[in-house]
């Protein structure tokens, strides 16, 4: 399905999903759990966050809709569900203390950190209900015009590439802003998460209830 008869660009296609699939909100929860572990274990987190993000971007190029519909799970409710687990990892970060900065190196093991790479840091904070939605709304307007499809893809890709060099330098934080920066930077980012998830809800609860004129 086109929009006005008009074919979709690639830039289109990578402005659209880069503006809900960034993974600066992510970047605090992200260096909160980095700070204890060894450079190996730093990279293996990126390089998980990374795939996970990859995954959840091609599930919802290829089954989304399909995988919605059979859950009986509408886009407003996925919405909801992830502005949920933002504000609880906003949250998470504005209320850690200093004095957990050497905890991550004692309570993280490595089957720890797959799953904190998987959820929160590529799921919601990275690729959420927004990034599913939109990949969703693309499909939809790609349909079977395999140009389109292939250049969709392609922004996956570079979104993908993007979010990589992103984590991987942003370790160097660790090493520029030390503890005490790394805390403001964490609690700061903690209070635009904790308002990114508020207005996810905000979205989902005034496209699920129009009647209520919540904007």
């Amino acid at each position: 399905m086109q929009l006005s008869g008009q074919s979709l660009t690639f830039q289109h296609f990578l402005i659209g999903i880069f503006a809900v699939a960034n993974n600066f909100p992510a970047l605090g929860a992200f260096l909160q759990i980095c700070v204890g572990l060894e450079r190996k274990d730093q990279l293996r987190l990126c390089k998980i966050a990374t795939f996970s993000s990859l995954v959840v971007m091609l599930v919802a190029l290829v089954l989304g809709r399909g995988l919605l519909d059979f859950f009986g799970i509408s886009i407003e409710a996925f919405r909801i569900a992830g502005g949920l687990l933002l504000g609880v990892s906003g949250m998470n970060m504005l209320n850690s203390k200093p004095d957990d900065e050497d905890q991550p190196a004692k309570a993280n093991t490595y089957s720890k950190v797959i799953s904190l790479a998987v959820i929160p840091i590529a799921i919601p904070l990275t690729t959420g209900a927004g990034t599913f939605s939109t990949i969703i709304i693309f499909a939809d307007e790609v349909g079977y015009n395999w140009l389109e499809l292939g250049l969709l893809v392609a922004a996956i890709l570079v979104i993908t590439a993007s979010i990589y060099f992103i984590f991987k330098y942003s370790m160097k934080l660790l090493d520029i802003l030390g503890h005490t920066g790394m805390n403001v930077l964490i609690k700061v980012v903690g209070l635009f998460t904790l308002a990114l998830g508020t207005q996810f809800i905000i979205m989902g609860i005034s496209a699920a209830f129009p009647a209520l004129g919540i904007k």
